[in-house]
């Protein structure tokens, strides 16, 4: 048992420094029945349970973990609460038109004050501060593709409050990275420690009566119930909240593709390294390349920094051993120390990673089949600090029968294709991931928007 519990412990910077014992929850023991079961307690689960318990305390709800809350990517993620959808707002206005594109925008925005305020109301301490985010332009073709995404923002209606464009000095003010000739800039993003806001959040549903048993398989997830390892949760709706490991489902091998992003976090950082850095506000941050970076600074002052680029593994499969990928740290930290060279030589504490759900359309998507009692959320791109919140809610007044506002948003009942059969699979998603590196080589030598990039784009959402 120690030995299980010193390793969830070394998941992640933010599992190590959680300040819990990770005692797990008693399995379910044996055959239940339930009204509401959910299917993993991760943030997507437990902000579903949070809102249900709320709204109507005579609800049993019940909640099965195959390890323990916030093992996954609840608890994996770089730390960002933010307003990002991954679909764009013109591919959902194509299919639902203009109004319903910005209502999902004002959502999300909404979403992070929401997050924000219902931890505090829990007595949660994520450590959050909403700083916003900084995304660097570092040569003119990231700066040409700041430049237009404000403007498109502006063909939105989105003012400047909303996304500004920065010139280099005032980029430089919040963010002093190397090279740096400008950025755009939003409010809406609060950093935070993700493993204290999932385990804090597990514990308050307990107190509003919900149940959590970890260690506990799903097997199946069918019409009317959960089959286990454990037994069979019987329950009148059963919600699938399984994000990247949802391919290891009978029947789901196809509905996502658990893809692997990875983090490395440095030891703190005296407060004159962080004077010639920026961030005073804790801001989020990254920039304009095609191979998504991402970070932001702690509350006790680590520069945590992560981003994609390790590969897609055949079959959809997830294993701890994919979790550490010894080149793509090397990576990370050379990008690290070329955008701060003032963090050469600062020690790396902690490295880590975990898969993130992506459907093929690149749009996360929440329902309920009233027919069978199903429902779902997820495939968020990596977004899901916030959307989960979202999610929850929405789940909440679709398994109450309220025809809401979040009910009638875009992604309700939205269904993805499904993914191309293996190897098809692995052979596009891995080569839309070396594009991407390629797509931002070719930006650096040349200078000018790449062609790599424009030519793939349709592929990668």
């Amino acid at each position: 048992m120690g030995r299980a519990l010193s390793e969830v412990a070394r998941l992640s910077l933010w599992h190590a420094s959680a300040e819990e014992d990770w005692a797990p929850r008693p399995p379910l023991p044996g055959d239940r029945d339930t009204d509401v079961a959910v299917v993993g307690a991760g943030l997507t689960g437990l902000w579903t349970v949070h809102y249900l318990a709320e709204a109507d305390p005579t609800l049993r709800v019940t909640v099965v973990e195959s390890q323990v809350a916030g093992y996954g990517a609840s608890g994996r993620n770089g730390g960002w609460c933010s307003a990002l959808f991954p679909a764009s707002p013109d591919s959902l206005a194509r299919d639902h038109g203009r109004d319903a594109a910005l209502a999902q925008h004002r959502a999300m925005r909404s979403t992070v004050d929401e997050v924000l305020r219902a931890t505090a109301a829990e007595g949660i301490d994520a450590r959050a501060a909403k700083g916003g985010t900084v995304v660097l332009a570092r040569n003119p073709a990231q700066l040409a593709r700041a430049r237009a995404e404000v403007d498109h923002a502006r063909t939105w209606g989105r003012p400047e409050t909303e996304l500004a464009l920065l010139d280099a000095d005032a980029a430089r003010a919040r963010l002093d990275a190397a090279g740096t000739v400008g950025a755009t800039y939003t409010p809406d993003c609060a950093a935070l420690h993700p493993v204290r806001l999932v385990r804090g959040l597990a514990r308050a549903v307990e107190r509003r009566g919900v149940t959590i048993h970890e260690g506990t398989t799903a097997l199946a997830v069918e019409p009317g119930r959960v089959r286990t390892d454990h037994g069979t949760l019987r329950a009148d709706v059963v919600v699938r909240a399984t994000e990247a490991w949802t391919p290891r489902l009978p029947g789901l091998r196809r509905a996502l593709a658990p893809v692997y992003s990875l983090v490395i976090a440095t030891e703190p950082l005296p407060e004159a390294t962080w004077e010639r850095i920026g961030l005073r506000e804790r801001e989020t941050f990254s920039d304009h390349r095609h191979l998504i970076v991402y970070g932001q600074r702690t509350a006790e002052g680590r520069m945590v920094f992560g981003g994609r680029g390790a590969p897609y593994h055949l079959g959809s499969r997830v294993h701890p051993a994919h979790d550490r990928d010894p080149r793509v740290f090397a990576r990370l930290l050379a990008t690290l120390h070329e955008m701060f060279p003032v963090l050469r030589g600062v020690r790396v504490e902690h490295a880590w990673g975990g898969p993130l759900g992506i459907p093929r359309d690149w749009c996360a998507s929440v329902g309920l089949d009233r027919r069978t009692g199903l429902a779902h959320a997820g495939g968020y791109v990596g977004d899901g600090l916030s959307t989960t919140n979202l999610a929850g809610r929405t789940l909440r007044d679709l398994v109450l029968g309220r025809d809401t506002e979040l009910t009638r948003l875009p992604w309700v009942g939205h269904a993805s294709p499904r993914w191309e059969p293996e190897p098809l699979r692995w052979l596009g998603i891995n080569a839309g991931l070396r594009a991407t590196v390629l797509a931002d080589a070719e930006e650096r030598l040349t200078g000018r928007p790449s062609l790599v990039a424009r030519a793939v784009a349709p592929l990668l959402g």
